[in-house]
C-alpha cells in the first residue's frame, strides 16, 4: 500500500471522529453554561431547578456516536486506492457533523434560557434540536452511502 495513501486515510478518519467530537464538545458546552446560568437565577430565588435543562445539554453529544460510526465504516472500506477519498470525506463530513452538533448547542443554550423563564415549551424545544440532528443524521447516512459505493469499486 502506498504509505501517502495510508496517511490520507488515516486522517480521515482522525477528522471524521476529531472534527464530529469538537462540535459536540463546543455545542455541549454552550448548552451547560446556559443551563448553568438558568440554575444560578432560580437559586438565588430560592426556587426548585429544573433537572430537564440536562437534556439539552446532552443533546450535541450524539453527534460524536455519529462520526464514530462513519469512522469504523471508513476503516472497513479502507482500500489503498481510496485514500485521497477518504481525507476529503472526513474533512468535509467531519467538519458537516461538527457543525450540526455546535448549533444544536446554541439552539439547546436558548432552550434552557426559555424553560427558565416560562417553564414551558420542553416538548417544542426538543422538536429544534430535533430538527438540527437531522442535518447529522443525514450527513452520516449519505456518507455510509458514499463509502459504501466505495467498497463495491
Amino acid at each position: 500500500m502506498d504509505p501517502m495513501l495510508l496517511l490520507f486515510r488515516d486522517m480521515g478518519m482522525g477528522l471524521m471522529l476529531g472534527l464530529s467530537a469538537c462540535g459536540s464538545g463546543s455545542g455541549a458546552g454552550v448548552a451547560g453554561m446556559a443551563a448553568i446560568g438558568a440554575w444560578k437565577k432560580k437559586y438565588s430565588q430560592n426556587k426548585p431547578a429544573s433537572f430537564m435543562l440536562l437534556a439539552f445539554v446532552g443533546a450535541p453529544l450524539t453527534q460524536t456516536i455519529y462520526g464514530f460510526i462513519v469512522m469504523n465504516r471508513m476503516a472497513d472500506v479502507a482500500l489503498a486506492s481510496q485514500g485521497a477519498y477518504l481525507l476529503g470525506i472526513g474533512a468535509f463530513c467531519g467538519l458537516a457533523i461538527g457543525i450540526s452538533a455546535y448549533y444544536q448547542g446554541k439552539c439547546a443554550a436558548c432552550a434552557c434560557d426559555a424553560m427558565e423563564e416560562t417553564g414551558k415549551g420542553f416538548g417544542n424545544y426538543m422538536i429544534i434540536l430535533g430538527f438540527t440532528e437531522t442535518v447529522a443524521l443525514l450527513v452520516m447516512a449519505f456518507t455510509l452511502g458514499i463509502l459504501g459505493k466505495l467498497a463495491g469499486t
